[in-house]
């Protein structure tokens, strides 16, 4: 049959409808909490040159919707009916992203001949590495972060590869919770290859072939026609993580938004180097790798709730990331907090197009989601390990509605896990999980309100990981008048006389009745607060949302005996507003006060010297130049020259830096 109109809308459905049954089994067959409750995984059906023709529509991390496993096929030498290929090693066909995310493959042949792969990833609990669960901002190269796995068949022919998953069995901590995981897998791929010869054998193989080129140009011309919408031009959007390591700093990522009437480019000349923690994403460069692009996906998706997420999708844009940089590492960095990375890059990526067509998307997202997991022991002193499900904040306000609360926006498809099932699977005793009041950004339509998780732990030598800690320091971003969200906590024994503020750390030890309490970044509001309408805030007040005296400082709504007070909510409104209501952007009073100091020209010509030096002076000349400008060095010269002095002096005080330039 011919390939177009509705029967290339059926032949999508039928894709589609295999990952479904992918995710599916995955969900029904896991092991690990963070699979079948929180859902990190994805399900992915590939032409046969590896480009994601479909995925889940409601199910797994959507980040992978688009991703090209050709570089990653192709170090595979040949492939025969049986096959199934591993791989989770960030710097081997850059498919894998960091070391828990385990990528399986499997070709389908039909009558001989290869029609399509089928595939999918999955988040290990734990790989081994130097700390539980495999990850922490503090590891500073990759060989710290568990096994590493080059792309490799681990069925050939049907026949499981034994030494191989003998090796996987003895470098983690659970091994048998991950080889429950991995025949999870195995059962999920083997299911995608029974739907999709089903599929073949329904459409015929050349006309299925035809079927999945048609698949990806239609994403593509879904994507050029979104695109067109958007006015041409050039939109610059920055935003920071927290800290870039050790030295505290914070790590920017910069973005130059260039729309050319049907495609765009992300260009991220200008952010910070790879550091010297495990932040740095690891792209190969690859104009189109999930982990830079990924904005733009969830812009897309934004602007036209229609579209078909593929590698077609993605044909419209093209990133630029400069070598040697945080989006764009090189070997032997440490990538296991790549995702709080790419958080900001999505927050970079709204910031840019909000420029363009601020009445059609929303303020900032929360971002710094907290991946929770716990080490500890049950009673009878046998280990355990699992995760908690992530603990975030809400999506951002939007032009004509609140954000979602405590989830949504960069959170894609992650689910929270229940406290009936932690609370059976881990010996914890949760205090608390819901939301927490007072975090929201204030708008006419406010940000989604933060999650907060807190619990008690009940066995000594308990070691509780959060990973992606972030937005404790840097609020996520109001917009249109809107105001930013709140930052996030993390507390250990939050009220009592030993309670610790932890901030971004993430890797922490506890004992028995020690508690632990993360709250979430609230997300930005969208608007005036002062125009938004009295009986909306009436209503999160009696939900507890906001309190009586932020509905009065924040949107200037009195509220007494339960019901707006308009004599003294009009005379409220009338005063002066707390912040100015024609501001563009509200990026919160840290960033104010950082970016009055490392202004826009500063920062540049920073990470334009930093580019001239060998990568591996990066990190360290950056907090050189940092701690100069907070001592105040040559303060009373211009910019241009105080930084030109700064230079100078590194380089004489370095020639080694010369040198090896």
């Amino acid at each position: 049959m011919a390939i177009s109109g509705l029967n290339l809308q059926i032949l999508i459905n039928h894709c589609a409808a295999a990952a479904d049954a992918m995710a599916f089994t995955l969900l029904k067959t896991a092991h690990s909490t963070f699979i079948k409750e929180t859902e990190d995984f994805s399900c992915t059906i590939l032409s046969a040159d590896g480009h994601a023709i479909a995925s889940p529509h409601s199910f797994g991390a959507p980040w992978y919707s688009g991703m090209d496993y050709s570089p990653a096929l192709e170090l595979i030498p040949t492939y025969e009916p049986g096959d199934i290929c591993i791989t989770n090693d960030p710097y081997s066909g850059n498919v894998a992203t960091h070391t828990p995310d385990m990528h399986i493959w499997k070709p389908v042949f039909y009558q001989g001949e290869l029609a399509c792969f089928v595939a999918g990833h999955i988040h290990n609990t734990d790989v081994g590495g130097a700390v539980p669960a495999s990850l922490s901002r503090s590891l500073t190269e990759i060989v710290q972060e568990g096994i590493r796995i080059s792309p490799v068949k681990i069925v050939k022919a049907g026949v499981l590869n034994e030494e191989i998953t003998e090796i996987l069995r003895r470098n983690v901590r659970l091994p048998d919770q991950n080889w429950g995981d991995f025949k999870a897998q195995l059962a999920s791929v083997n299911i995608g290859e029974r739907r999709m010869l089903e599929v073949i054998e329904r459409f015929g193989l050349e006309d299925f072939r035809a079927g999945a080129d048609a698949i990806l140009d239609y994403g593509h011309a879904q994507a050029r026609k979104v695109i067109g919408t958007i006015p041409n031009g050039e939109y610059r959007f920055d935003d920071y993580a927290d800290e870039d390591g050790a030295s505290g700093n914070p790590c920017r990522i910069a973005l130059t938004l260039r729309v050319f009437d049907d495609s765009v480019e992300l260009d991220y000349t200008g952010s910070d180097p790879q550091v010297s923690s495990s932040l740095n994403m690891p792209t190969g460069g690859l104009e189109r790798h999930p982990l830079a692009v990924v904005g733009l996906t969830y812009v897309l998706a934004t602007l036209d709730r229609q579209i078909e997420l593929n590698s077609g999708t993605l044909r419209a844009v093209r990133a630029i990331l400069p070598s040697g940089t945080v989006v764009n590492c090189e070997a032997p960095a440490a990538v296991g907090m790549r995702s709080l990375t790419c958080l900001v890059t999505q927050s970079a990526t709204f910031g840019a197009f909000a420029r363009a067509v601020p009445d059609r998307l929303p303020a900032s997202a929360a971002g710094g989601i907290s991946i929770v997991n716990v080490k500890t022991f049950d009673r009878h002193s046998t280990p355990i390990m699992a995760s908690l499900g992530p603990v975030g904040g809400g999506g951002g306000g939007m032009p004509t509605a609140d954000g979602a609360e405590g989830c949504g926006g960069y959170a894609a498809f992650l689910r929270n896990t229940p406290v009936e099932i932690i609370e059976v699977e881990v010996p914890i005793r949760m205090q608390r999980y819901g939301l927490w009041p007072d975090t929201a950004g204030p708008g006419r339509y406010r940000g989604g309100l933060a999650s907060v998780m807190e619990f008690k732990v009940t066995s000594p030598n308990t070691i509780v990981t959060a990973r992606n800690r972030d937005r404790s320091v840097f609020a996520p971003w109001g917009v249109m008048g809107g105001r930013a969200g709140a930052t996030s906590v993390f507390l250990k024994n939050p009220g009592a006389e030993n309670e610790q503020s932890l901030g971004n750390i993430d890797f922490i030890d506890c004992g028995p009745d020690d508690v632990i309490r993360i709250v979430g970044p609230g997300a930005g509001g969208y608007g005036d607060p002062f125009t938004r309408e009295p009986d909306l805030v009436l209503r999160d007040v009696r939900c507890g949302f906001v309190s009586v005296e932020n509905a009065r400082i924040q949107y200037g709504v009195a509220i007494a005996a339960n019901a707006v007070d308009l004599a003294a909510t009009a005379v409220l409104r009338g005063e002066h507003r707390p912040s100015p209501a024609n501001r563009f952007f509200d990026l919160g009073e840290h960033r104010d006060a950082f970016e009055a100091v490392w202004t826009e020209a500063r920062y540049d010509f920073l990470t334009t010297f930093l580019a001239t030096v060998p990568t591996i002076w990066r990190q360290f000349l950056k907090d050189k130049l940092f701690a100069a400008v907070a001592e105040g060095r040559f303060a009373d010269r211009g910019i241009e020259e105080q930084m030109g002095l700064l230079r100078t002096e590194l380089v004489e005080q370095f020639p080694f830096i010369r040198e090896a330039a």
